[in-house]
This record gives structure tokens, C-alpha cells and sequence, in this order.
């Protein structure tokens, strides 16, 4: 099967590398288009972070900014069409019902497991996002 954009969803986890280079590897095979997503989960913040702009701020911006690497990391590796996503909320809904059908990708590839650190997002809804998306799920370990 060939497939034409391939969505992965990143976060420093080390699933979610193997997840990214996975996703790079069957990009280039396909000569699909690639996708990143990450997702800040604001309910992980106290009620002051929230409240704080200025906090609120600063993770986005750190979190856009790791997706950038990312998104450098695959146009060295040679995916000529790369795009980002960075979403607020929780990953696994925020992923199946916001950025699915916003991008419209043919393949989902995550992480099974996350990591605590700059974003512990993904790998925790991996089994929400392999259950109800309406694409093919890849959930690599």
C-alpha cells in the first residue's frame, strides 16, 4: 500500500522518535507528503500556569519550536513536503477529531509510550487514537 500524507505525532519520548523516523522512512518510500503534530495539554498545568499568558506562551512556543527540529530533521532526510501541526488539548481526542480531518491523512503513525520532559504527550493515547481513528494506526515501540 502506498500512501500519499502521513500524519505522525511527535514528543520527546523515545517512541515517538522511532515513531518520527519511521514516519521519515515511509514517507521517502512513498513519496508521500509529512505531517508533525504535537499537542500542548494545557490540563496538565495548575490553575496559575493556565491563567498565565506568559506561561501558556512559552510552552507553545517551546513546544513549535521542537516540531520545527523535527520538521528540519525530515527535509534533511530528504521528504521534500513537510508540514507541522501544534494543537492545545487532550492528544489522542485533539488528534482524532481536530487534526484528521483538518489534514486528512491516509496513515496515523505514534508512539506507544511517552515520557516525561518538554512534552509527554502522545504515546499515553495511543490505544484512544488506534481505536477511533478513522485511518490506519501505526503505533510503533
Amino acid at each position: 500500500m502506498k500512501f500519499s500524507r502521513i500524519l505522525v505525532g511527535v514528543d520527546d519520548s523515545q517512541d515517538a522518535l522511532l515513531a518520527f523516523k519511521y514516519a521519515v522512512d515511509q514517507a521517502k518510500q512513498d513519496q508521500a507528503e509529512l505531517v508533525i503534530v504535537s499537542v500542548l495539554e494545557s490540563e496538565e498545568m495548575n490553575v496559575y500556569q493556565a491563567l498565565n499568558k506568559d506561561y501558556v506562551h512559552g510552552e507553545r512556543a517551546e513546544l513549535e519550536q521542537h516540531v520545527r527540529d523535527y520538521q528540519r530533521q525530515a527535509r534533511e532526510a530528504g521528504i521534500e513536503r513537510v508540514n507541522t501541526v501544534v494543537a492545545e488539548g487532550e492528544p489522542g481526542e485533539v488528534i482524532v477529531k481536530e487534526v484528521i480531518p483538518h489534514i486528512e491523512p491516509d496513515l496515523l503513525i505514534v508512539g506507544s509510550e511517552a515520557k516525561e520532559g518538554l512534552a509527554k504527550h502522545l504515546g499515553s493515547q495511543a490505544a484512544y487514537m488506534a481505536k477511533y481513528a478513522p485511518i490506519s494506526v501505526l503505533v510503533i515501540r
